[in-house]
């Protein structure tokens, strides 16, 4: 019988889990695209409909509400009907309100839209998920922040291209107002592609689909026995899930929330154009390729030299680094400076997201899915309060160093979550048996 993957094989798409492991970062990548494809076009959309402060702010926290509910419920799905037959469905249903916000003709319907979009940065959960039950103890780490790192870096491309995109739509000779709209169509199209791809080519783990499986009468290793409800139950009775829950929020949100305002940021803080603007901030975004990768292959050579707690210890300074290097940002007196605070602390923030889900694993292996969710929302919940804090200020640097001191206490959450030793010497012993 297939077992959990103990490498990884870049170069190898021949067995399950390397197939997963691809089209898990591809359907992530074109998702994250699709999130936030509209952030850096803002300049020309904010013109085309008189949106003020607050209204920007309104839009930006649509973006990652829904994003909250949905992640909460993509996990238990996931163990209840697979993460294949899960992404497929999101990417199909995503796909709608990202195509739709093209034809968007007012704030209101533009904001509608925009709260829809949301729905796709729930695919995280599902590839966090589906790397998590596809590879073993001593690789899942690196497994789990490879996959989303890269797919993460799907948000740093839209930043870059879209406004490029845009641009050769107008020079093509049709109107700005039509060009921002016609580019936004493009990722709604990449995300069917992409749902037909996922469900033709992965599996849901290494013996096959969950379905398949259970009328077979064979055991899912990584999900509850029943799936859905029962392992949203046992995951939010943890407690360790919610100290994960709110250092996420302090790594992944701000991740969000930079992704969000960095553009227009840019632009009028520091008077760059639009492309300028979102080469700049794409910069932010394009760390993910390699940083969270960095965080989780960090977290697994920790714990081998030492334990399970190691990666604990891990995120706590990570997340240290990830406040101190938002302050430097928030009071960058030249753009030259601000991008260099930024690639600074986004390298401690895209680090600490990979450090946390290669926690994830090892907190309740019963309920895999409902811990990726919960703790995933946790990132979208950060967002929202930075978005809020920033609608009730009135003004972006002021947000952003008040965020870097919340980041640096959240710190403490990460090591008030460190395991039993008991738990400790059950991982080490999976372990040395998975090897």
């Amino acid at each position: 019988m297939a077992t959990k993957a103990t490498s990884i094989k870049l170069f190898s798409i021949s067995t399950p889990q390397m197939r997963a492991f691809h089209l898990t970062w591809m359907a992530f990548f074109v998702c994250f695209f699709a999130w936030f494809a509209c952030a850096p076009l803002m300049p020309v959309i904010k013109g085309e409909f008189g949106l003020s402060i607050a209204q920007i702010a309104n839009i930006n926290i649509a973006a990652v509400a829904i994003t909250i509910l949905v992640r909460l419920v993509v996990g238990p799905l996931c163990d209840h009907f697979g993460p294949r037959k899960t992404y497929t469905g999101l990417l199909l249903l995503g796909s709608i309100p990202v195509i739709g916000v093209a034809f968007a003709q007012s704030y209101e319907s533009f904001l509608f839209f925009r709260l829809g979009i949301g729905a796709a940065g729930a695919s995280f959960v599902i590839t966090q998920y589906h790397t998590s039950v596809m590879f073993a103890p001593k690789v899942v780490g690196t497994a789990n922040a490879a996959a989303a790192g890269w797919g993460n870096a799907g948000g740093g491309v839209a930043q870059a291209v879209m406004p490029l995109l845009m641009t050769a739509m107008v020079m093509l000779g049709v109107s700005e107002g039509f060009g921002w709209r016609a580019a936004l169509i493009v990722p709604g199209v990449l995300m069917i592609v992409m749902a037909g791809v996922y469900y033709r080519y992965t599996q849901d783990c290494p013996q096959g689909n969950f379905s398949e499986l259970r009328a077979a009468g064979i055991a899912i290793d990584g999900g509850a026995k029943k799936g859905g409800w029962e392992s949203f139950k046992l995951a939010s009775a943890n407690y360790r899930v919610w100290l994960l829950f709110i250092t996420y929020g302090a790594c992944f949100g701000i991740e969000i929330f930079i992704h969000n305002i960095a553009a227009i940021y840019y632009v009028d803080h520091f008077k760059l154009t639009l492309a300028q603007a979102g080469m700049a901030a794409g910069s932010f975004g394009l760390l993910a390729l390699f940083a969270r990768a960095l965080g989780g292959w960090v977290s697994d050579k920790f714990a081998a030299i030492g334990n399970l707690n190691n990666r604990v210890t891990l995120l706590f300074v990570l997340m240290l680094g990830e406040g101190a290097g938002l302050l430097m940002f928030a009071n960058a007196g030249t753009a030259a400076l601000a991008i260099v605070a930024m690639l600074v602390f986004g390298l401690f923030t895209h680090m600490a997201c990979g450090a946390t889900y290669a926690i994830v694993p090892f907190v309740d292996k019963r309920a895999l899915g409902g811990v990726a969710g919960i703790i995933g929302a946790g990132g979208n919940v950060g967002a929202v309060a930075a978005g809020f804090l920033m609608k009730g200020l009135g003004n972006t640097q002021q947000t952003l160093s008040i965020l870097g001191f919340v980041v640096a206490a959240s710190a403490l959450c990460a090591l008030a979550a460190r395991f039993s030793s008991s738990a400790v010497e059950e991982t080490a012993i999976a372990s040395k048996l998975a090897a």
